[in-house]
């Protein structure tokens, strides 16, 4: 299922195998939350060309629902996308979003932020709804604790989640016999090295395709992730890949793969893209034509990044990415750009959204071709 092909210290060079295709690691998934990659096409995401896709398990059980996707074939016809998608179990969203909740063992109460109805979601609720939406990367219901976090509440957190990660298995296991799909648990403990790798081991000893680190970039420092990241991907099976979520800055991933992780999401290039922030390379950097792990660590000097909307860019002519993809990025100028955006006209968003993808996805192409 994963296959190690290539190392550079830490980090890792692999293939994943779903039953929708074999994915090329380390790799980074493009957000569409509720079916779609907002401003963008599935057309636009095929010609962006990444291998895999993250939607929203919590937001697709509100709208369209769980009937409405079974009904419809799934999310990969819902949405014409072939390619694998990646589900998260909705834990994150219930714990953040919604307005009211009730925790307890057997799973979570809560009010829907959009009207308010009540929902009870079990772990094998997740798993269920990640079927109904054909999910090809489940991941288990977990309790992401917002940081910071007193030790005890945090203990009593990871023993949840290992109890919880162990029904969506048994479930999971009872439901799914043939054209399956990966289950991945999710590693908790906040910023607590022994409680880490306590989770670590018991998610072990249920056993999953795949491990995943939660729980960061949720109100920590950026150097206590890394502190984190430091002891903890070493502590996850070798032969199993390794899935940060919800992280983060270009600078961030590499240092994550330079410490063994082989899997990313976010909201930062699409949602910030949306407010005139474009994601660049660092011309000299490029030119220089220089591995970029071997950078210093937590270096920046790859790229760069602009806010759009600044005077500054009124009157420069300069294509917004000359070696673009997008006919429309090698011939539209910032000074447009910058136009379309404090205009309010809608193909601003579209235009950074590509620019800020492409960017993200040309990265971890980088990466992958640095380590090998």
């Amino acid at each position: 299922m994963f296959n190690v092909i290539k190392t550079k210290n830490k980090a890792r060079r692999g293939e994943l195998k779903t039953r929708k295709g074999l994915i090329q690691t380390p790799f980074f998934m493009p957000i569409a939350t509720k079916g779609a990659v907002k401003t963008l096409s599935s057309r636009d995401i095929r010609d962006l060309d990444p291998e895999i896709i993250l939607s929203n398990t919590y937001h697709l059980m509100l709208r369209p629902g769980e009937e409405e996707l079974k009904g419809l074939g799934g999310l990969h016809k819902f949405m014409d996308w072939e390619r694998p998608i990646l589900t998260d179990s909705g834990g994150f969203q219930v714990f953040s979003l919604a307005n009211i909740r009730k925790l307890s063992e057997d799973g979570v109460i809560f009010s829907s932020h959009i009207d308010g109805r009540e929902y009870k979601m079990q772990p094998e609720d997740s798993i269920r709804i990640q079927g109904a939406i054909g999910s090809d990367i489940m991941m288990v219901l977990d309790e992401c604790v917002e940081l910071p976090a007193d030790k005890k509440y945090l203990e009593q957190s990871i023993e949840l989640t290992t109890r919880w990660a162990d029904r969506c298995k048994k479930y999971f296991d009872k439901t799914f016999k043939k054209d399956k799909p990966l289950l991945f648990g999710i590693v908790q403990g906040g910023l607590d090295k022994e409680l880490r790798l306590k989770s670590a081991k018991q998610l072990e000893s249920v056993g999953f395709d795949g491990y995943a680190v939660g729980g960061l970039s949720v109100g920590e420092s950026e150097q206590e992730m890394y502190d984190v990241l430091d002891y903890l991907p070493d502590s996850m099976p070798d032969d199993k890949p390794r899935y940060l979520m919800g992280v983060g800055y270009p600078h961030q991933m590499v240092e994550a793969v330079k410490s063994g992780i082989d899997m990313f999401d976010c909201v930062i290039p699409t949602r910030e893209a949306r407010h005139g922030r474009l994601y660049l390379w660092n011309k000299v950097f490029v030119e220089s034509d220089r591995n970029i792990l071997e950078l210093e660590d937590n270096s920046k000097e790859f790229y760069r990044t602009i806010n759009i909307r600044n005077e500054s860019f009124k009157f420069d002519d300069k294509v917004i990415n000359e070696n673009s993809r997008f006919e429309e990025l090698r011939t539209y100028t910032f000074a447009y750009l910058r136009h379309l955006f404090v205009t309010d006209e809608p193909l601003a968003q579209r235009l950074s959204t590509l620019n800020n993808l492409e960017f993200y996805l040309d990265l971890m192409r980088r990466v992958r071709e640095d380590i090998k």
